[in-house]
């Protein structure tokens, strides 16, 4: 290209007249102002000046934007100033307006004129008796001109839709005061009108604006002129102040035109042009030594500057620069242009050499297109949150796959006789040949290598074989190693098979066998003869390599795969040789078991997934210097990728493991970053045998926060390993880039230790930690650290969402395209999740608004994720819910916030017991038949778990939590049963593991699970858990009736400090929302209470047992002690007695003795003597007995009498009889009431009543029969709080629906209150519900326990027995944010209030305190059942 077309080209390219249109969509990386650097072009420029050249320093995206000439001092004439002479103004206040509005609204505004700088005060003061009133604004230039926004705004103004200012006024007495400081001094009016926020109401000045004119202040100044570079220098002065803000072009022709007025007004007061330089120039540093550069520019035309400067950008990748970046890069342009012309170089030679790319640049790549910023803050379509809804559940997950295994093959057979002889198994393959097999088998002994082949062929069988050094050479073997009757060839020898001496195979098999000492020989290529034809392996020569490739595992070792696809897992691990040759054979293999894994359903795809994760972290062996090209692979992988595009059109509810499947297989180019953050780290570890110590510690932290910061440290460590492990240097890097050994601690995965790497491990760390720095920049280069928050708060990861939401309605869609949108969904849903984790540094000391909103964008993000996600979508919602509340200023939003959190909380449990229960076995089956690392199986799931959104989530609600437990005054604890107590510590994973011991000395147990029906063990004095179980449950009221202190824990910290106390004696003080616990010595042990110990002496309580009076069934009339427990008798009680408004439900009964006296019927024989065996069992310790028990009653026949009799009380009592819908409908009654009887012998209750030395033999059970109300939702009632002892107030618990999720072990929370008695229409609700599952039914018949342990005094008999409607229950996921408990104040008074007045007067009629259970429907109460509270 010619020096003349060159230039010419880009003077039209580059060059152009303007960038106006650019300046006003785009602003650079940091958000500064585009002009901030650049004076506008003086008005008296010279045509030769206009001509000349006009200099950029603006880079954006792909294109370079037109910077215009800087004027330089005493070469080029000074932009003038002319101003108007007039008088200069009072600076006294001046009064502007004095308005009368409405009758009796008193409005005025004052304001002073600027008396030094630019800036002019505004004062308002409104007579009018509101605190919410905003004044909404804007300046004006002329009286015909829209609306300017100043930049200068008072505390708490906010932008209303770019269009006006909203300030608020100050209140104080019956005014309200406000102040506006105007610093632009072309602003020659303020309009504004007064919005009362809270009344919604406008206050106008007669249906029009107000309008006030400002003072001006203009002083006679004549001949006077500011050089464009210190009004440029002001500008970015003024900036700087103002906190380095956002302009719009408009607000950057404002700030410059302030500028240029205070300097002006610096010179009216005196001061020479040469003064403001030097105040200037003094202030604003090294970046403004005009001279030096002045003299620099006047030897290199600025032409080629731009060009070289563009040229530096292209090669940097096109980087979104700073205007400090942009200026250091034009003047490095000029540099190296300087250094050309003092080489002698001229500037035509220059130019032309500028043309070629011949000057030298030294200039490092970065991230192209990283932009952080768009011009406007991206706007989130309102979309229904319902739409997010994914009903496609997999169906539950079996313990096992039973699949009926096939006979082994003779060659199989073959094989397992061989591998049983005891030698190591290097290698191990089974080829198809068309109906026959042929197989490959490598063993190792005594220094030794062994091959075995063995086909079914039928027909005489020639081995053509070698051996190699390294893959595709044939070598002859040496004749050492030839098998009896071979021959040698050149370069290769043939044998002949023989038919296997073994009597064991169900068909003849030819064999053949050599042995070859350890030594040069990798492998054997071979083919076969048979009768004159070659056989080769689809085309290629069979090859066997020998070296062992993967640690064999013998299947006894590897577990019995139970909760795993043993079939599908056991042929992976067979095909694993194969698979480790390229990426095309392992992708072809994965296709090849794709059928197979889509019949064996969830866990069937779960192997494949885990079998490719352990691919993807390196656990496998990628390539065995197998030959293969790239559009090979390329080839298996779409054919891969084109079955799980269809699986995914096909089996939604498998979507979730199939985009994981995806994202293993998907590797490759930039990729998905993110996730190679957090594999990459384990690549390391593995490779570097470094998985200890400080690598532990950042991989740890790594996985649960990347930063930039982790560029640093990556830099630290490879600067430390090239200095030979100088410790002192990693320690200068880090402390170079502000990362000081606090900052370190200060991560939430803290970073204690120091690096130490033995000198063996130097080369290997240093190549990959070098490829491992590429990953850390390709995310985190580009931007500091306050433009990576800017990128995640509120401009990229909303359009990041936008995007999926986008993308969403066409992923279920089946289409051509499918799987490329998937690709790009999957590497959307990580980049929300990086760009998460950048913004948490903005979190540290963010409200509770900014971090709810956080997690709304992570909920979000993993909903679109999941399958089965209706809880995430309602947590969703429950947030949103909660942000409203919160900005509403409503008292209660921190409360109903903590329920939206343990809600959230609850579902990400469940969503990693999920995973655990999925992916974990099969990974510990397959992981053990490969030979992965032991660490590598272990946090399998855990790593899985953390690669995704659920784990950034729990990070942010864990941020949260104390914040909402402070703002709504919850503290650290739950007291649920406040006993003072002293006991040995211990910690267990769950209650219910331990709930049959007895523990010999007291105990406070720490347990990490309670789900609420457990029973509490004998010689624990205190449970102290995290987990939360209602108040009301039966774990709860059974640890009140034996005074042992229960309570939940919220803070992590402390509980952590109570599990490490683990053997210590501890006292505990509980209070009725806090414990405090102290160590003590055993003396005070002895003076203590603490004595929940196993007695030895007999029981202070008995059982009568009672017999059968004769009738199978009694209405309620005929209920009395000896026929029915006092659940019945209370019912029957109370109708008649309560209020009218609260409903008692009809009720009949199967009285004492029915149970024995259909046992002992002719018709139940056989059962009664398999129960007698049973009992004996039970009687000798065998507890596995008590299923079984269970499983027996449940085969009882009805004596028809008993139907009969049955039939007409129920009828007579008006309830409906099963039997007229159907004989079916009778059978599941008469199910249920069995079901009932059963649970005598469920294990709670049954060792329940062996710590209370009761005769299990004397319990008896009657069942009360009532009609289930379909309730909308279910209470119970304690009328003396059971917390704090209070009996002037009740508390009550709510849940929606039935209210077996209530005292059953339903995870999560119900709405608690109290109320006191002496203002029943004041509750207090104390905390909002957490439960994500409601149970609810369809019109029936519930069958409840009634036992004669229920009723004794002293022990805690009730809920102890089950409680079984004829109809199975509908679990409904719940949506709390459109229920009118929740949100309507009116609707949840007047329930609450009806509940507890109800609970008075039970309590007034018994005249003693209750236990309380009930249901609400349509507003109205029923109570079904009371008893005394214990």
């Amino acid at each position: 290209m010619s020096n003349s077309v060159g230039h010419s080209l880009m003077q039209q390219h580059f060059l152009r007249p303007t960038v106006l249109e650019h300046q006003s969509k785009l602003k650079n990386s940091a958000g500064v102002p585009t002009n901030a650097f650049c004076a506008t072009a003086s008005l008296n420029q010279s045509p030769a000046q206009t001509r000349k050249y006009q200099i950029s320093t603006k880079f954006y995206g792909n294109s370079l934007s037109k910077r215009q000439q800087k004027l330089v001092m005493g070469s080029q004439r000074a932009a003038t100033f002319l101003p108007q002479a007039v008088l200069a103004a009072d600076p006294a206040f001046e009064h502007l307006g004095k308005f009368n509005v409405e009758g009796n609204i008193e409005l005025q505004v004052d304001a002073s004129a600027p008396t030094s700088g630019s800036i002019k005060q505004v004062n308002f003061r409104i007579m009018y008796s509101s605190d919410s009133l905003l004044l909404h604004w804007g300046g004006i230039r002329g009286r015909n001109e829209k609306w300017v926004l100043p930049s200068r705004q008072p505390e708490g103004t906010k932008n209303y839709k770019n269009r006006a200012l909203r300030t608020p006024f100050v209140k104080s007495g019956s005014s309200s005061y406000l102040k506006l400081e105007i610093d632009d001094p072309r602003i020659q009016a303020i309009e504004f009108l007064i919005f009362d926020e809270a009344r919604n109401k406008w206050i106008k000045n007669n249906g029009q604006n107000f309008h006030v004119k400002l003072p001006r202040r203009e002083t006679l100044i004549s001949n006077i002129s500011v050089p464009e570079d210190l009004v440029q220098i002001q500008a970015y002065l003024r900036w700087e102040r103002k906190g380095k803000q956002m302009y719009t072009p408009e607000q950057e022709k404002e700030e410059y035109e302030a500028a240029r007025a205070e300097l002006l007004e610096e010179i009216a007061r005196g001061a020479s042009v040469d003064d403001i330089r030097t105040k200037l120039t003094k202030r604003s540093g090294q970046e403004y030594k005009e001279t030096a550069i002045h003299e620099t520019k006047n030897k290199i035309p600025d032409d080629l500057v731009q060009i070289q400067s563009y040229i530096r950008w292209e090669k940097a990748g096109k980087p979104n620069y700073s205007p400090e970046q942009q200026l250091r890069e034009f003047e490095e342009a000029r540099k190296e242009l300087q250094s050309e012309l003092e080489k002698g170089v001229s500037l035509d030679e220059i130019r032309k050499k500028i043309t070629k790319g011949e000057i030298e640049t030294k200039v490092s790549k970065q991230l192209q297109n990283k932009r952080y910023f768009s011009a406007e803050r991206i706007q989130r379509k309102q979309r229904d949150l319902m739409q997010l809804l994914n009903k496609h559940a997999a169906k539950s997950v079996e313990k096992s796959i039973s699949v009926e295994p096939k006979p082994l093959t003779a060659i199989e057979r073959f094989a397992k006789e061989k591998e049983l002889d005891g030698c190591p198994v290097m290698n191990k393959k089974i080829y198809k040949l068309g109906e026959r097999e042929l197989l490959v088998l490598v063993t190792k002994s005594a220094g030794k290598t062994k091959i075995h082949l063995a086909t079914d062929f039928e027909e005489p069988l020639t081995l053509h074989w070698a051996l190699s050094e390294r893959a595709g050479e044939w070598l002859p073997p040496p004749p050492g190693v030839l098998p009896p009757g071979s021959v040698s060839l050149d370069g290769a020898a043939e044998s002949k098979f023989s038919t296997s001496s073994s009597a064991n195979l169900p068909k003849q098999v030819q064999c053949i066998e050599t042995e070859i000492e350890d030594g040069n020989f990798k492998g054997m290529p071979f083919v076969l003869l048979s009768g004159g034809k070659w056989i080769k392996n689809k085309g290629s020569d069979f090859y066997v390599e020998f070296s062992q490739r993967f640690k064999q595992v013998q299947k006894k070792d590897a577990g019995d795969g139970k909760g795993a696809s043993k079939v599908l897992l056991d042929r992976i691990a067979g095909m694993e040789s194969e698979a480790q040759k390229s990426f095309m054979h392992r992708f072809n293999i994965a296709s090849d078991l794709m059928e197979q894994a889509k019949d064996t359903g969830e866990l069937g795809l779960a192997g494949i997934l885990v079998w490719m994760r352990f691919m993807a972290t390196r656990q496998l062996i990628w390539n065995k210097n197998y030959n293969v090209k790239p559009r090979e692979i390329s080839k298996a992988q779409d054919r891969l990728t084109d079955l799980l595009q269809s699986i995914y059109t096909t089996h939604p509810q498998h979507r979730e493991l199939l985009r994981m499947i995806m994202s293993t297989v998907g590797r490759g180019g930039e990729g998905d970053v993110g996730q190679r953050i957090r594999d990459e780290i384990l690549v390391i570890q593995r490779n570097n045998d470094c998985k200890g110590g400080m690598m532990e510690e950042w991989h740890q932290k790594l996985h649960n926060n990347t930063s930039p910061d982790d560029v640093v440290i990556c830099q630290a460590l490879i600067d430390y390993i090239k200095s030979d492990f100088d410790i002192s240097v990693y320690w200068k890097t880090l402390n170079k880039n502000g990362i000081t050994k606090e900052r370190l601690l200060s991560y939430d995965r803290a970073i204690h230790s120091e690096p130490s790497f033995k000198k063996d491990q130097k080369d290997g760390l240093l190549r990959d930690l070098g490829h491992y720095m590429r990953t850390l920049k390709a995310v985190h280069s580009g931007a500091d650290l306050e433009s990576a928050i800017s990128y995640c708060m509120g401009y990229r990861v909303e359009g990041l969402l936008e995007a999926r939401q986008g993308l969403r309605p066409l992923l279920l869609k089946s289409s051509d395209r499918l799987k490329d949108l998937l690709f790009l969904d999957i590497a959307l849903d990580s980049t929300v999740r990086t760009a998460i984790e950048r913004g948490y540094e903005e979190l540290k000391n963010a409200g509770p608004e900014k971090i709810m909103y956080f997690i709304t964008l992570v909920l979000e993000n993993l909903a679109l994720s999941s399958d089965d996600n209706e809880d995430l979508v309602y947590c969703l919602k429950g947030w949103h819910h909660a942000i409203s509340m919160c900005k509403s200023q409503n008292a209660q939003w921190a409360l109903y916030a903590k329920s939206v959190l343990d809600r959230t909380r609850l579902a990400l449990a469940s969503k990693a017991e999920w995973y655990q229960l999925i992916l974990q076995p099969s990974a510990e089956y397959l992981g053990s038949l490969l030979g992965v690392d032991k660490w590598a199986i272990n946090i399998f799931t855990e790593e899985i778990i953390r690669a995704g959104s659920a784990a950034t989530l729990s990070s942010l609600i864990n941020r949260l939590d104390p914040v909402l437990r402070e703002t709504a005054h919850l503290g650290s604890w739950q007291v649920i049963s406040p006993v003072e107590v002293i006991g040995y510590v211990d910690v267990v994973d769950e209650l219910l593991a331990v709930q049959n011991k007895s523990y010999d000395r007291p105990t406070i147990l720490v347990a990490k699970s309670v789900k609420g029906e457990e029973e509490i063990p004998d010689g624990t004095v205190a449970v102290l858990t995290p987990d939360m179980p209602d108040v009301l449950s039966h774990v709860s009221v059974r640890a009140r009736n034996c005074k042992v202190c229960f309570a939940t824990c919220f803070d992590p910290n402390i509980l952590a400090d109570l599990q490490a106390n683990k053997g210590k004696l501890l006292r505990l003080k509980p209070s009725s929302a806090d414990v405090v616990y102290s160590e003590v010595n055993e003396g005070e042990l002895a003076d203590s209470n603490s004595s929940n110990l196993k007695g030895d002496g007999p029981s202070s309580i008995t059982l009568v047992k009672k017999q059968f009076g004769g009738k199978y069934a009694i209405s309620a009339e005929e209920f009395t002690p000896d026929m029915i427990g006092a659940k019945s008798r209370n019912i029957s009680y109370l109708k008649g007695k309560v209020p009218s408004w609260v409903g008692i439900p009809t009720s009949v009964a199967l009285p004492f003795g029915v149970f024995e006296k259909v046992l002992a019927n002719k018709v139940n024989k056989e059962v009664d003597e398999k129960l007698k065996i049973l009992k004996k069992k039970l009687g000798g310790g065998d507890f596995g007995a008590l299923g079984e028990i269970r499983q027996t009653i449940l085969q009882l026949a009805a004596p028809p009498q008993l139907v009969q009799e049955l039939k007409t009380k129920m009828l007579c009592s008006q309830m409906p009889w099963p039997g007229d819908e159907g004989e079916q409908r009778w059978e599941q009654a008469w199910t249920a009431i069995k079901k009932v009887w059963a649970s005598k012998w469920n294990e709670r209750a049954y060792f329940s009543t062996r710590k209370a030395k009761l005769d299990h033999d004397y319990l008896c059970m009657a069942v009360l029969v009532q009609e289930v109300i379909n309730a909308d939702y279910a209470f119970v009632i304690h009328t003396i709080n059971p917390s704090s002892g209070d009996s002037s107030e009740i508390y009550a618990e709510v849940v929606k629906g039935l209210g077996e999720t209530l005292v059953g072990a339903y995870p999560g929370r119900a709405l608690s209150f109290v109320c006191k008695k002496n203002n029943l229409n004041s509750p207090q609700v104390l905390g909002y519900p957490s439960k994500p599952i409601g149970l609810f039914i369809r019109r029936s018949i519930i069958f409840r326990s009634d036992s004669n342990g229920e009723d004794l005094e002293g022990y805690a008999g009730a809920g102890l027995y089950d409680s079984v409607p004829m109809d199975e229950e509908e679990r409904v996921v719940l949506d709390y944010s459109s229920d009118p408990l929740i949100n309507d104040g009116n609707f949840q008074q007047s329930i609450l209030s009806s509940i507890a007045r109800a609970g008075n007067a039970i309590e007034e009629l018994y005249g003693s305190p209750q236990d309380i259970e009930g249901v609400i429907k349509d507003g109205k109460v029923y109570v079904v059942q009371t008893r005394p509270q214990m």
